[in-house]
């Protein structure tokens, strides 16, 4: 169901517009202290995974609304592969996520290693890497595992912990960035 403005224009065709134009915003929720102040009104993700090859450019949040279609898609996009179980993602995650990719300036998607955890894969990842927290951020649906070929370790900690939002750990063995939003810290390296 699409609904007309006064102009005739219809809200996929505004959506399709907006999604043209490239532009990513920086999430504004209180607890962000304001690191995106005029950070504009559009949002974007952009995440491919090598374990599904499924990927996901969207538009997901315009002018202070979150996008109910879009949302659906990134939790989906975001579910645990393993056992092909869907949670609502914390879009404070992917306003983090979003803002970070922002910050380096790329066009590069991120590469989605881990998003949602169903508790049975978080205790399988747990028994082979101790690395793997017991109450994993994962599990709540808030964390996400990425990596950037174009970006370092450091480069992409650095943008995540620019926004004062969450949680960001640095594993340079595995080549990637944990980001959440649960409590401002890091970690690693």
């Amino acid at each position: 169901m699409t609904q007309s403005n006064s102009t005739g224009l219809t809200r996929r065709a505004l959506l399709r517009a907006f999604t043209a134009t490239a532009v990513a915003a920086a999430p504004t929720y209180s607890m962000a202290a304001g690191f995106l102040r005029g950070g504009g009104d559009i949002r974007r993700i952009r995440m491919y995974s090598g374990r599904t090859g499924e990927r996901i450019d969207m538009v997901y949040w315009i002018d202070g609304d979150y996008i109910k279609d879009a949302v659906k898609e990134i939790n989906y996009f975001m579910r645990d592969w393993r056992v092909d179980q869907v949670k609502s993602m914390d879009l404070r995650t992917v306003d983090i996520m979003a803002a970070a990719h922002n910050l380096m300036d790329v066009n590069e998607p991120y590469m989605l290693l881990s998003g949602y955890r169903s508790p049975q894969t978080n205790a399988m990842l747990r028994s082979r890497s101790r690395g793997v927290a017991r109450n994993s951020l994962h599990m709540q649906g808030q964390a996400a595992d990425l990596r950037l070929a174009s970006r370092s370790v450091s480069q992409m900690a650095n943008a995540a912990i620019a926004c004062r939002a969450g949680g960001v750990g640095k594993y340079y063995r595995s080549n990637f960035v944990h980001m959440d939003c649960g409590e401002v810290r890091s970690w690693g390296g």
